[in-house]
C-alpha cells in the first residue's frame, strides 16, 4: 500500500509542478529565462512526468494566453460559466486543444507573438498513441506488482488523465469557488488551503490581477510552492526569474 501511495504522489506533484513550471509560467507567461539545454531538459521532464497525459507546450502556451484575454467569455476555452458541468468544459476544451496540435485551427497572432518553445521530433514521438500506450501499461504494471487489492486500480485512470485532470480543477474551480482579492472583470477566485495541495495553481485571482508575476500568493496565508522552488533555482542559477510586474 505505501508503494502505491508513494507512486501516486509522486506521479501527482512530479506532473503538476511541471505543469505549473514549464507550461504555465514558462511557455505561457515566460516568467523566467534559461538556456537553451535546461529549456530541453524542462521540456523532456515534463513529457516524462505527464506521460500518457502529455501537454504539447505550444499548445498549452497558446491556448492558456487565450484564456487570460477572453477570460470568462465565450471565448474563454475553458471558463466553468457556459457549460453544465466540469466534463463538457473539458471536452471544449479538448477540440480546441486538439486543432492547435494538428494546425486545423490557426490561433490568432497575438498568442503567438512572445517566445513559445517548440520541439516538434519530441512531440511527435510524445504524442503518438503507441508511446501514450507505453506509459499506461508501466502504470499498470506498478499496480499489479504492488496494489495490496482490487481497489486501489480504481486510481489507474487519474494516473492515465493526469494533466488534463490537474488543468480541470485548476480552471473549473479557480473560476468558481473561493474569495476574491482584486476586481479583475472575470470570476477568478482563490482557493485556500487547497492552492497548496495544487501547488499555487489555485490562487487564480491573484494571477490574473498580474499574470506576469511568478509569485501567486499574496496574503500571509497563501502558499505557493512552485514559486518557492523557481526561486531556489534561480538563486542556483538554473532560471533568471524576470519581474514584469
Amino acid at each position: 500500500m505505501l508503494a502505491i501511495l508513494l507512486f501516486f504522489s509522486l506521479h501527482w506533484f512530479s506532473s503538476l509542478f511541471f505543469h505549473s513550471f514549464f507550461l504555465h509560467r514558462y511557455c505561457s507567461h515566460q516568467m523566467y529565462t534559461c538556456s537553451k539545454n535546461w529549456e530541453r531538459f524542462f521540456y523532456l521532464s515534463t513529457w516524462v512526468a505527464q506521460g500518457s497525459s502529455y501537454l504539447i507546450p505550444r499548445a498549452y502556451g497558446v491556448m492558456h494566453r487565450m484564456h487570460h484575454v477572453y477570460s470568462d467569455t465565450e471565448k474563454d476555452p475553458h471558463s466553468p460559466h457556459f457549460f453544465t458541468d466540469i466534463y463538457q468544459m473539458m471536452r471544449h476544451t479538448v477540440v480546441i486543444f486538439r486543432g492547435f496540435v494538428t494546425g486545423k485551427n490557426l490561433p490568432e497572432a497575438q498568442f503567438t507573438a512572445d517566445y513559445l518553445p517548440q520541439w516538434d521530433r519530441l512531440d511527435r514521438l510524445a504524442h503518438a498513441w503507441y508511446t501514450r500506450l507505453v506509459f499506461i501499461f508501466i502504470y499498470i504494471g506498478f499496480y499489479l506488482v504492488f496494489a495490496p487489492n482490487f481497489y486501489w486500480f480504481l486510481l489507474l485512470p487519474i494516473h492515465f488523465l493526469m494533466g488534463p485532470i490537474q488543468g480541470a480543477i485548476v480552471n473549473w474551480c479557480g473560476h468558481k469557488y473561493g474569495y476574491q482579492n482584486y476586481q479583475n472583470g472575470d470570476h477568478s477566485r482563490n482557493s485556500s488551503p487547497w492552492g497548496v495541495l495544487l501547488m499555487g495553481e489555485l490562487f487564480q485571482n491573484n494571477h490574473h490581477h498580474a499574470k506576469t508575476d511568478a509569485n501567486f500568493a499574496r496574503r500571509w496565508f497563501e502558499f505557493d510552492l512552485t514559486f518557492l522552488v523557481m526561486r531556489g533555482l534561480h538563486h542556483a542559477k538554473v532560471i533568471q526569474l524576470v519581474n514584469r510586474v
